[in-house]
């Protein structure tokens, strides 16, 4: 197999990208920690639990939302748990599995951090663009992220950790 070598415009738009996404995650990740004392990644458990049904969500699918191994969850919600931001509960139907869920501490800190996160955002990405590409972007990441969650032919479910299923229907 021949290796296909990135074009010199592929090899500027591959590292500006990771420039870009550096640099993003890190004023992101900097106005957090500042703001909240907590990474990007506890805030997006804590929004992601805000937005779920009765702010609770199994495991698995809080992995799956937030893109990362069930490990790597594990050890981010027992911290959330120790600040009193998130608590986990048994699965009703399944012993095995555990179900997070947003307290009103965690939804309190969200609140607090929200305006100071959103303003980030904004000021770091969405300031930067037009409306236009702003539509542009949205079309680029949405098709990243099918190719890569599975969604491509070449890609399967178990090629993907927070898509890997149990049997455990709480898990």
């Amino acid at each position: 197999m021949t290796t296909r070598w990135l074009t010199p415009e592929e090899q500027r738009a591959w590292r500006a990208y990771i420039a870009a996404s550096l640099l993003l995650e890190d004023a992101i990740d900097r106005q957090l920690q500042q703001e909240a004392g907590m990474p990007h990644l506890y805030y997006t458990i804590l929004a992601n639990l805000s937005d779920a049904p009765d702010r609770r969500l199994r495991m698995t699918d809080l992995a799956e939302r937030t893109k990362i191994t069930r490990s790597r969850l594990t050890y981010a919600v027992t911290r959330l748990e120790k600040d009193g931001s998130v608590r986990r509960e048994g699965c009703r139907s399944d012993k095995r599995g555990s179900t997070a869920v947003l307290t009103e501490e965690g939804m309190a800190v969200l609140e607090r951090t929200a305006p100071g996160h959103v303003e980030t955002v904004r000021a770091s990405l969405f300031d930067r663009l037009t409306p236009e590409q702003v539509t542009q972007l949205e079309e680029i990441c949405t098709g990243i992220t099918r190719g890569l969650e599975g969604d491509d032919p070449q890609t399967t479910p178990d090629d993907v950790p927070w898509r890997r299923r149990s049997s455990s229907p709480c898990a």
